[in-house]
């Protein structure tokens, strides 16, 4: 059997193979309330259907501000957990693992959907406030977010213990922490976007105070069985940024506050980033933050190849690999990644006619 399509056990959490499925945001709730609506049965259940080992929900939001659009996904609520229950039937009955991304947007909340232009929503427009560690915009043409106060913080971190305990409710069986991509625990960690002088800014221990207390809070909200993982931007690629040395502690530090595994992404914090995505072009941090700080990593990011796949698994870059734009483009990947691997892939039955080689006489000359 290949590595790719062998099962992994996480804490308490066996999985049936290695192929995971990224957050990817749909921007499609119920009504902008944050409930998933008869979408996201569909699409989620399609990539249980297609054979992935785990099956993670998009961001969603820790409480209301913190949504990317009003259309993203909530964990703050008795009504998500409800809302969420065919979503994470639709993963289980069909042989994968639910999991979800809780998050908080910080100074990138309050957008349009990216298909409207991903403009940022005035009040007016049905927007809110946005908050951040400093009265930093992420561009010159957008809000200046409100600085958060200490009490702010130390409701976040409520909000996320909170949240993770909804999300238990509702059946998910592994959670990620959205610590990347600019987003409010990516701000923190950022030396360009934290400018805070008291015990939240300045050093990387101050830097990542509030990114490990809403882990803290969420280790101690789930089951100790239940795993555990933190995506994080591994570089923001600029000068006197976050870089992947800091990274590295920062996972150690995740390691010690009970994190089982690292999803490894970068960039997203600065709009004038330099960056040349090629195949794979993330893998090095994977392998990096996996040798150095000795924690399980997933791999992500223009990863579309079965051999590829499988290749990075050998050679001990990573423990699995996280699909998202492949997974849209074709949720049956790993069902044909891995008849291309070893030599059958495990069709459902409803399909497995698929898996047949027809062969028809050579036409009449």
């Amino acid at each position: 059997m290949s590595k790719l399509f062998s099962p992994i056990t996480i804490r308490g959490e066996k999985i049936p193979n290695r192929v995971f499925v990224a957050p990817m945001c749909m921007y499609s709730s119920e009504t902008e309330d944050g409930r998933c609506s008869s979408w996201h049965p569909l699409h989620y259940g399609t990539r249980a259907v297609g054979g992935a080992g785990l099956v993670m929900l998009e961001a969603s939001s820790i409480r209301p501000d913190g949504r990317i659009t009003p259309w993203d996904l909530g964990m703050w609520n008795e009504s998500h957990v409800a809302a969420a229950g065919p979503v994470v039937d639709a993963i289980v009955s069909n042989g994968s693992v639910p999991a979800i991304q809780l998050a908080h947007a910080g100074r990138k909340a309050s957008h349009t959907k990216p298909w409207e232009g991903s403009k940022q929503l005035e009040s007016s427009e049905g927007g809110w406030e946005t908050v951040a560690p400093s009265a930093i915009s992420f561009q010159e043409d957008w809000n200046v977010p409100r600085e958060l106060t200490v009490p702010d913080i130390n409701q976040l971190v409520e909000d996320f213990g909170s949240s993770a305990k909804l999300a238990v409710n509702a059946g998910i069986k592994v959670i990620e922490l959205h610590m990347a991509h600019g987003y409010l625990g990516c701000e923190f960690l950022s030396p360009l976007s934290n400018h805070r002088e008291d015990q939240y800014g300045g050093s990387l221990e101050n830097r990542a105070r509030f990114p490990l207390e809403a882990t803290r809070a969420v280790r101690n909200a789930i089951p100790d069985s239940m795993p555990l993982f933190v995506r994080v931007s591994a570089t923001e690629y600029m000068e006197d940024g976050w870089d992947v040395d800091e990274c590295v502690e920062f996972s150690r530090w995740l390691k010690a506050e009970g994190v089982d595994l690292i999803d490894c992404s970068s960039g997203g914090n600065s709009k004038d980033q330099k960056l040349t995505p090629y195949p794979g072009y993330q893998v090095q941090f994977a392998a990096r933050i996996k040798s150095e700080a000795e924690i399980a990593t997933g791999a992500v990011g223009l990863i579309t190849e079965a051999a590829q796949a499988e290749k990075i698994l050998e050679d001990n870059e990573a423990d699995v690999i996280l699909l998202a734009r492949e997974l849209l483009r074709n949720p049956y990947w790993p069902i044909q990644a891995q008849t291309e691997l070893d030599g059958q892939g495990v069709w459902p039955s409803q399909y497995a006619r698929v898996a047949e080689i027809r062969k028809f006489a050579a036409p009449p000359r």
